[in-house]
């Protein structure tokens, strides 16, 4: 038997090899993240003696090449936690840190845990990509929020207080904000206010015909008002009108890349069997639903529905000794932070449509009848929602693949 370690960074694995009793097969060596140089190294086990299997750090985008080449070939691959792999144990009190010694300590837990190790299981195409269009819409909403906020200070300097004249949500097609809209045609108090009320009713009647909003005309009279009696801070000049446009203009831009990723995410969540389950459970819309596919991934995953809320970090881990037994205890948090924010978001949305009909709600609303502090049923819910989530999809993946949940479970 050939326990390998392979320490894994950005574009190059550090690789140690070894059999029981200590011997080194081979001494630790760089491989880089080519085709040729992972094919190389496929060709190495694979000439190996004997049966060998492959552990690594599952460290995301920095794996996935070495899984997936050395996967191809045929070769046993585990991709472990990194924590797992951190906690074990070596057989030295001393603190050195290279990859070469950290590809031997990953080696020899291959080696300890030879017989419990579990091969790696690539995910469909469709849910990595969905994935991977989740991750890219959660760092492209951090961006939106930080120009969001950069133009909301820039309209105090330039028209007090617009924002709260719309309320209206995003408009679907293109994630654009009325305001924000209303903000490049009409940049400035003064733009507003040199005209007649009936000059500028007439002008904000044609923008939103042209732009396909609604009309409403005690909003204008609100909207006149306001700017007759604000006060500007920054004149109103070529350069403020650039400097309020190009911010705006940056702004609807990422309101766009945002609503194009939905719609892609949409379209794949569709393709998976799993989404008009989902899409129907209460709390979950449109939005959330390809989020929550993407972040869970396949149910087969997940050998009890335990395993899906330890998943997810909302499971509060045991603390006994002796005679000592914490009941009132915190979530672990060691999970998918991806996952929990899609599941406050879900059960945000069942406590704003508050539908006594639910069985959700009424769980929620027992808690707070209780007195239970918000943290405290929020996270039973969550666990309620993952136990619901787990219990209706693994039904329905049973009647599908019988043989293949079977198999993977």
């Amino acid at each position: 038997m050939n326990a390998i370690g392979i320490d894994v960074s950005k574009g190059r694995s550090t690789v140690a090899i070894i059999r029981p009793f200590g011997e080194v097969v081979r001494k630790p060596f760089d491989v880089f993240h080519s085709r040729s140089g992972l094919d190389e190294l496929a060709n190495l086990i694979l000439s190996l003696e004997g049966e060998s299997r492959v552990v690594l750090e599952h460290t995301g985008k920095y794996s996935q090449p070495v899984i997936k080449v050395l996967s191809e070939a045929g070769i046993f691959v585990s991709a472990v936690n990194a924590k797992l792999l951190h906690d074990f144990g070596g057989d030295t009190i001393r603190r050195d840190k290279s990859d070469r010694l950290d590809a031997k300590k990953i080696a020899g837990y291959c080696m300890v845990k030879w017989e419990n190790l579990k091969r790696h299981i690539p995910e469909e195409e469709s849910r990595v990509l969905l994935k991977t269009y989740n991750r890219q819409l959660g760092e492209f909403m951090k961006i939106r929020t930080a120009h969001k906020n950069n133009l909301i200070s820039l309209t105090d300097q330039v028209f007090p207080g617009v924002k709260q004249f719309f309320t209206s949500i995003a408009r679907e097609s293109d994630g654009h904000e009325k305001w924000a809209d209303f903000l490049m045609r009409f940049w400035h108090v003064e733009c507003v206010s040199k005209h007649s009320f009936a000059v500028f009713a007439e002008k904000y009647k044609g923008w939103c015909h042209k732009h396909g909003y609604r009309y409403c005309e005690p909003k204008a009279q609100s909207i006149y008002h306001a700017a007759k009696d604000a006060v500007a801070t920054l004149p109103m000049n070529a350069f403020t009108k650039v400097l309020v446009r190009n911010t705006i203009t940056q702004l609807n831009s990422l309101y766009e890349t945002t609503a194009e990723l939905k719609n892609h995410m949409t379209q794949l969540a569709k393709n998976l069997p799993e989404y008009e389950i989902v899409l129907a459970m209460h709390g979950v819309g449109k939005t959330l639903a390809p989020q929550l596919i993407a972040e869970i991934g396949d149910i087969r995953r997940y050998p009890r529905r335990a395993s899906l809320a330890r998943f997810a970090g909302i499971e509060p881990p045991e603390n006994q000794s002796g005679a000592y037994n914490q009941h009132s205890r915190r979530i672990s948090k060691q999970g998918s932070p991806h996952l929990r924010r899609a599941l406050f978001q879900v059960m945000r949305c069942v406590l704003q449509n508050s539908n006594p009909n639910e069985d959700t709600f009424r769980f929620i609303d027992r808690k707070r009848s209780e007195n239970k502090p918000f943290k405290v049923y929020m996270i039973a819910e969550a666990n309620k929602f993952l136990r619901i989530y787990y219990a209706r999809v693994t039904e329905l993946f049973d009647s599908l693949y019988p043989q293949v949940t079977a198999l993977i479970a």
